[in-house]
């Protein structure tokens, strides 16, 4: 992969790496009812069997996207790490799965995401091992479901390249915070109102600064994916990316 690549995302790396200090958005460890950690992780396995056989076979078909598929999974990491506070005392995050989905499917980014989580759940205390089915269920599964379908259909409308990825990457975003208020609204309905009260209460505290948080990680992916273009055009065209 070209130098100029790594230049590029370490710059755009730093610039939204600032410092923040905030508790973690991704559902903390030990805040679900057993039940439900269960149920979530039974949810995700076989989007996880069908990511593994996915990976395996694009990576026996086509080695050379080792180095993209790796770059999506970093790409993943740092962006879902970083913490920045809503209201209420909670605090949001991007994604960073709308360009993997794109690049591998959503199949691929369910794996992907799941070693994403485990690693910050092990390393940096960002949500926990009791909620990894939880949260894998929202930003590994749901969010790239959202971020491919919304690219293909886009591109089928003969939209622009640049506008689908954006909206892709927006929406993946968006969706695994809606599926997220969907979780904790099943767990925690409200004593008045129900499910329906919760609901509404949780997606309002990270509407605040979630659809500014996806407007830009939408930006940030275009650039990226901008730069993949010009310097890996041949794995895109292995992937059928392009």
């Amino acid at each position: 992969m070209n130098k100029k690549l790594y230049i590029s995302l370490m710059l755009c790396f730093l610039i939204l790496l600032s410092p923040v200090f905030a508790n973690a958005m991704h559902i903390m460890e030990g805040f679900l009812p057993p039940l439900w950690s269960i149920a979530w992780i039974v949810a995700c396995i076989p989007f996880v069997i069908w990511g593994v056989f996915s990976i395996r076979r694009k990576v026996e078909r086509n080695p050379r996207t080792k180095m993209l598929l790796g770059l999506a999974g970093a790409f993943a990491f740092v962006l879902s790490a970083l913490k920045l506070p809503s209201v209420t005392g909670s605090c949001s995050h991007p994604t960073g799965v709308g360009l993997g989905a794109i690049l591998f499917g959503p199949s691929a980014m369910s794996v992907i995401g799941i070693i994403v989580l485990l690693f910050q759940a092990l390393l940096l205390a960002h949500g926990g091992l009791t909620t990894l089915g939880a949260n894998a269920f929202s930003m590994a599964v749901v969010g790239p479901l959202t971020a491919y379908g919304v690219y293909k259909l886009t591109r089928k409308l003969n939209a622009p390249s640049w506008f689908a990825v954006f909206l892709a990457a927006a929406l993946g975003n968006l969706l695994t915070y809606a599926t997220t208020s969907f979780q904790l609204a099943l767990a925690f309905p409200a004593s008045d109102g129900g499910f329906a009260y919760s609901l509404v209460k949780f997606m309002s505290i990270f509407a605040v600064t979630q659809i500014p948080l996806a407007i830009s990680e939408g930006v940030l992916t275009v650039l990226i994916f901008n730069i993949i273009s010009q310097y890996n055009k041949q794995e895109l065209l292995d992937l059928s990316v392009m």
